[in-house]
C-alpha cells in the first residue's frame, strides 16, 4: 500500500515559509524537489502575483491603460496557476498508484482504482490551491492586525476574522489529509480535472476568433 506523498502540515508550513521568503515571489528559492513540491511552489508563486494584480486592478486613480494591464496578467497568472494545480493532480496521483505514467498528461488519465472505492468530487491539488490562497488571506489579515493607522475596533474585528481564517485552513488541511490517507488505503480517489480555460484560448475564445477573421 502506498503512503501519503506528502502530509497537509508540510504543505501548510511551506506556504508560510515561502510568504516569509525575501523577494519572494518576484524572486523564487529553490524548492525542495524538481516533482510534485516544485508545482506546489509554482502554483504559490502564481497565487501571489495574482492576489497582487487583483488588488492593482481595484485602483480608481490611475489610467485605463494601467487596469487592462492588470486584468491581462491576472488571465496569465490564474492560468499558470490552473496548470500547476493540474500537475500536482498528475504527480499525486501517479505517487498514489492510481493513474499510470503514459495516461497521466492525457485530457481524462484513467484511474486505476478498487471495486467500491469513492470518488472525491474535489482534488487534492484543488484543495492545495486552496490552502495557498488561505495562506494569503491569513498573511494580508494578519498585517490588519498590526496596523497603527486604524483604531482598535479595527484590529479586534481582523484578529476575529484571521482565527476563523486559520480554523477553515485548519478544517482543508484535515480533509486533504484525509483524502490522501484513503487514496492510498484504497478507499477513495480523485482525478485529474481539466481546466479547459477558453477564455484564454485564442481558438475558443469567441471574441478572439471574430478578431482574427476581421480584414
Amino acid at each position: 500500500m502506498p503512503m501519503p506523498p506528502l502530509a497537509a502540515a508540510d504543505v501548510t508550513a511551506f506556504h508560510d515559509r515561502l510568504l516569509a521568503t525575501a523577494g519572494w515571489p518576484q524572486a523564487e528559492p529553490a524548492p525542495p524537489d524538481a516533482g510534485l513540491w516544485r508545482w506546489v511552489q509554482t502554483n504559490h508563486r502564481n497565487n501571489c502575483q495574482l492576489w497582487a494584480e487583483e488588488d492593482l486592478a481595484r485602483r480608481t486613480t490611475v489610467a485605463d491603460a494601467e487596469i487592462a494591464a492588470n486584468k491581462r496578467a491576472i488571465d496569465r497568472f490564474n492560468q499558470a496557476r490552473n496548470d500547476a494545480t493540474e500537475r500536482v493532480d498528475e504527480l499525486l496521483l501517479l505517487a498514489l498508484g492510481v493513474v499510470d505514467e503514459a495516461a497521466a498528461r492525457s485530457d481524462a488519465p484513467l484511474a486505476q482504482v478498487a471495486a467500491g472505492a469513492r470518488l472525491n468530487s474535489e482534488t487534492a491539488g484543488s484543495m492545495i490551491d486552496r490552502l495557498s490562497i488561505l495562506s494569503l488571506k491569513l498573511q494580508a489579515m494578519g498585517e490588519q492586525t498590526r496596523r497603527d493607522d486604524v483604531d482598535e475596533a479595527h484590529r479586534a474585528a481582523s484578529r476575529l476574522k484571521w482565527e476563523r481564517l486559520a480554523q477553515q485552513r485548519a478544517d482543508l488541511a484535515g480533509c486533504l489529509d484525509a483524502l490522501l490517507a484513503e487514496t492510498a488505503a484504497g478507499k477513495a480517489y480523485f482525478k485529474v480535472y481539466r481546466q479547459f480555460k477558453m477564455y484564454n484560448d485564442p481558438a475558443f475564445n469567441p471574441e478572439l476568433v471574430k478578431e482574427r477573421r476581421r480584414p
